[in-house]
């Protein structure tokens, strides 16, 4: 059936007038070809699935939870349409396409059937993306429990690195991370309250951009706060990163927090080719390179590439304030019952639940199934979070520590336009027993995370194997230009990039590598 429609739309595209010069192929043979390799390309896509994702004798990734199987005949249809021109995007589950649940990889939203598409899903839509599927992902964003393991939920199971199976996908958007990275779709669409894009395409050795928020529509996205969500771009290069940018950026009147995206909605991409770092000045967070020998020599080594461009560097500190991580889980505690909660008061079945005090219930009542590995200290925290004025006040200290008195202050002391540091340390050994176990104080990515402001990690090399990110980051809708310093850093690195081998890093009698 998919090749009978597909032969039809390629005869469709051969019907159109020809060109009257009959030495150069005629419109209908570009259309034509433009056709075929959008089919082509997106049956090797859901066939890569089928043997990566899902196939006994796979690695088993577990990036992806559904797939369109009429994607092929899709991204045919939008081959010569619009922004995307039929290439194939991945969605978290925790975005809702109207084909499909979004269940924020949770049993107790598994019938979450909306018929909706999220507003940045129309616009991905409506610019000639297809959407492929949905990922897997941390469940609930990982804001469940303090000790679960990245990656893991009780609709999709364990999300593996392509690069190490037995180790972190991180997360949240985990399945979008190594969905991209296994080269199951040309990008993905993550979400991040703090880290959740930028960690897993650092350890998957992806590019990932964190836009400001604000830029991106959150409605119809399963929150945690709103003060810190957003949904970004997943790709294999700043440019792509910054095509599907510009397809899903932009105002929605139903989320106020983007009153100002048309503004600085725009054609991401223009400029990233030719942009130079000369004379750019860029702030060095030495202090937050961590303790990692590996992750610093790859540091130094990226360092050293920005300098050949022609940028200067700079060391800048910066350290957290006295009490700030507590105002952080103060703030995400009390913002996860009041979003939450008004997040599932819109979804159209009766049956599902209603507030935060329902999950929290139905996870008791179905412990076998979804606390197993971790339980649910975070969900039961925030129903007792209801102090409003405890709230604001850590709000307020928070973006001012991040903001005023964080990047703003750091950019403007230094006299520097971007801020630059490793992203994550290198994937970590899953351990569903003990939960995540990461430490090496490496990455500075709650600075832009908490202050709404963008982030772009682009991989600059691996330890062992183990891909790891450069971070670059600036002031709040400044996100053409972050791209613009990812694309130039991305031109003038030299360091060798591991290609995904699909097994575990450590086999029984074989030497370390």
């Amino acid at each position: 059936m998919r090749l009978a429609t597909f032969a039809t739309l390629a005869a469709m595209a051969l019907a159109q007038p020809a060109l009257a010069d009959p030495g150069k192929p005629s419109e209908a043979e570009k259309a034509a070809n433009d056709v075929i390799a959008a089919f082509e390309r997106t049956e090797t896509q859901i066939a890569t699935i089928a043997r990566l994702d899902d196939a006994l004798a796979g690695p088993q990734l577990n990036a992806v939870i559904v797939v369109n199987s009429d994607a092929s005949i899709e991204a045919a249809r939008q081959a010569d349409t619009a922004l995307l021109k039929g290439r194939t995007v991945l969605v978290k589950d925790n975005i809702e396409t109207r084909e499909w649940p979004t269940t924020a990889g949770s049993l107790a939203l598994k019938d979450n059937m909306t018929g909706r598409d999220a507003p940045l899903i129309a616009r991905l839509r409506a610019n000639g993306g297809v959407v492929l599927g949905k990922t897997n992902l941390s469940e609930w964003a990982n804001i469940r429990d303090r000790s679960s393991s990245s990656g893991w939920s009780a609709i999709g199971g364990l999300t593996r690195n392509p690069h190490a199976l037995d180790r972190t996908a991180c997360g949240s958007s985990s399945g979008s991370g190594a969905a991209v990275a296994a080269g199951m779709a040309w990008a993905a669409i993550g979400t991040e309250t703090n880290g959740s894009i930028t960690c897993p395409a650092s350890i998957n050795g992806i590019v990932g951009f964190k836009p400001t928020v604000g830029l991106v529509s959150r409605t119809h996205v399963v929150p945690i706060s709103a003060t810190q969500d957003t949904a970004g771009p997943m790709a294999r290069s700043v440019h792509d990163a910054a095509l599907l940018l510009s397809a899903i950026a932009g105002s929605d009147p139903a989320d106020a927090a983007t009153a100002e995206a048309d503004t600085y909605a725009t054609d991401f991409t223009h400029g990233l080719a030719d942009y130079s770092l000369k004379g750019v000045r860029i702030g060095v967070l030495r202090g937050q390179v961590g303790s990692h020998a590996g992750v610093s020599a790859l540091f130094d080594k990226a360092l050293a590439d920005l300098e050949a461009t022609g940028a200067v560097l700079v060391d800048v500190e910066y350290d957290w304030p006295e009490g700030f991580w507590q105002r952080s889980l103060t703030v995400l505690l009390y913002e996860l019952q009041r979003d939450m909660n008004a997040y599932l008061g819109t979804l159209p079945d009766p049956a599902l639940p209603d507030t935060l005090g329902d999950l929290v219930a139905f996870n008791k009542a179905n412990a076998g199934a979804e606390m197993r590995w971790f339980g649910q200290s975070l969900f039961e925290q925030s129903l007792e979070a209801t102090d409003e004025t405890a709230y604001r006040a850590a709000l307020e200290a928070n973006l001012k520590a991040t903001r005023q008195d964080g990047i703003d202050r750091l950019l403007a002391e230094n006299t520097v336009t971007f801020l630059v540091a490793p992203t994550a340390e290198p994937a970590w050994s899953i351990d569903l027993v003990n939960g995540d176990h990461q430490g090496n104080g490496v990455g500075a990515g709650s600075l832009p995370a908490i202050a709404g402001y963008p982030h772009v990690t682009v991989p600059m090399g691996a330890v062992e194997g183990l891909p790891v990110g450069l971070s670059i980051f600036a002031g709040q809708w400044q996100d053409h230009a972050v791209l613009k310093a990812g694309a130039a850093y991305e031109r003038a690195r030299t360091a060798v990039l591991p290609a995904p081998t699909f097994t575990p890093w450590l086999k029984t009698g074989e030497p370390v590598r």
